[in-house]
């Protein structure tokens, strides 16, 4: 009965002479939304005559882009327990308004979410606050198998495997305990992969060296190319050992290319990879000016390492785009190296980023839809949304590619209230953003009596 009731308030809104962006084609025409999902898709205007549903709003695109709302499947929103940092409804604000629709939130918060019992309370607080689709990534530890087996793969993304420290430290180190987790998971594993080992050799080093006045220069040379890559290959031997679905998050050398393929298509791929926004977009040369502002695990590195990123992004050895983000309060991240956090907030900016990247010639469009919208959809199997299709859930966002701004502390809408990305100019900008047919972002305004809603899993794909 309550969804019948929540059906009936949604409004349907027909989106008109826009440039559709969708499954590798892009062409002109629109997207009739009902009762909150897409109900039709036309090649040019509707027919004359078409009927459509009272009182549908009519939106004239203006040829701004109308793509699936982005899927951002790596992010911190930082609740419960260091919400100071970020919460769940600031952080989902900030991502409606750059265009994404769904993400996929990490658990290492606090207390951290590796219990069924901690996660649903995790579901519970987003269906009250969240203004975009979520989903939680159950977190493994050495010693929780007993929960790892019990997790629904129909309801839970995936489970989140740090084999390097970091934030929230849940380190798994036991290759006992790596192997059952491979052997045993009904999930699909996204992991963390930094060798500790080779990490903590690497800050005693420079430690000896700088003291607590350690560079922030220095973070890719303590979280190395060989710690990433060495760490990358561990898992996947385990993945190929127990024939586990494999994410490789954030990947951020030219070297761990080596460990994934491209010769088949996504829906084949036991093994995954994923480049995050700040390996695309910076590189060891910006510590200079950003000093801890792009401190992230793993750091960011050399300008050949982005460049073979962003290559592995085109070939289709990368698989999807996400953004980490992980926010802290900017006290913190002024701190010395040893004490401040990895990590920085990017939801809001991630979209307007690539097509940056696209207007210099980068990148085509239907390729960023690709990575940021269909990729993640196909990759987690998620139900019914990713693409503009008839029947699925219309979730949408609008970018105007000719309208230039400025990031400032104004405009900034993460709770911790920076960016990396400050005084960078982008010639793009999200209008109008839909969530399960609701217009929750319309030109800097927000409507939030309507929240997302938790995503599902189809298995049987």
């Amino acid at each position: 009965m309550e969804v019948m009731k929540i059906l009936q308030m949604s409004k349907s809104f027909y989106i008109h002479n826009a440039q559709v962006v969708n499954e590798n084609q892009r062409f002109s025409g629109g997207v009739l939304i009902h009762e909150g999902k897409i109900s039709e898709v036309f090649r040019g205007n509707a027919p004359a005559g078409y009927n459509m549903p009272p009182e549908t709003v009519i939106i004239d695109a203006k040829q701004k882009y109308l793509i699936p709302g982005v899927i951002d499947d790596h992010v911190h929103f930082r609740e419960p327990g260091l919400t100071e940092k970020g919460d769940i409804h600031s952080e989902s604000r900030a991502a409606v308004s750059g265009g994404v629709t769904s993400y996929m939130e990490m658990p290492n918060t606090k207390p951290n979410a590796t219990s069924i019992e901690i996660l649903e309370e995790k579901f519970e607080l987003a269906a009250q606050k969240s203004l975009a689709n979520y989903s939680f990534f159950l977190g493994a530890t050495n010693s929780n198998i007993s929960e790892v087996e019990n997790a629904d793969p129909s309801k839970i993304c995936g489970l989140k495997l740090f084999m390097g420290a970091s934030t929230g430290n849940m380190l798994v180190d036991d290759l006992e305990t790596l192997e059952a987790i491979f052997r045993r998971s009904p999930l699909l594993i996204a992991v963390h992969a930094e060798e500790e080992k080779i990490v903590q050799e690497g800050l005693r080093e420079f430690t000896e060296r700088y003291g607590q006045d350690i560079p922030a220069s220095a973070h890719p040379l303590i979280r190395s190319e060989e710690a990433c890559f060495t760490s990358s290959q561990k898992a996947v031997a385990l993945a190929l050992k127990f024939n586990t679905r494999l994410h490789l998050a954030h990947l951020s050398t030219g070297k761990e290319l080596e460990l994934l393929r491209n010769d088949i298509p996504l829906e084949q791929k036991m093994i995954t990879g994923e480049v995050c926004i700040h390996h695309l977009w910076f590189d060891d040369r910006d510590y200079e000016d950003l000093g801890s502002k792009i401190k992230w695990n793993p750091a960011i590195k050399s300008s050949s390492d982005r460049e073979s990123l962003f290559e592995g992004l085109l070939n289709n050895k990368i698989d999807v785009i996400a953004t980490d983000h992980a926010p802290h309060l900017k006290s913190e991240k002024d701190n010395s190296y040893t004490s401040c956090p990895s990590g920085g907030p990017l939801i809001q900016h991630s979209l307007v980023a690539m097509f940056g990247f696209f207007q210099l010639g980068k990148i085509q469009v239907e390729k960023i839809v690709e990575k940021m919208c269909h990729a993640p959809a196909i990759l987690y199997r998620i139900s019914n949304r990713g693409f503009i299709r008839q029947g699925y859930a219309a979730d949408l966002a609008l970018i105007d590619p000719d309208d230039p701004w400025t990031v400032e502390p104004e405009n900034i809408l993460y709770k911790c209230g920076w960016s990396p990305f400050e005084g960078v100019t982008f010639k793009s900008r999200v209008t109008h953003t839909w969530v399960n047919g609701h217009l929750v972002f319309d030109q800097g305004r927000f409507d939030e009596s309507r929240k997302g809603e938790r995503l599902l899993f189809n298995q049987s794909v």
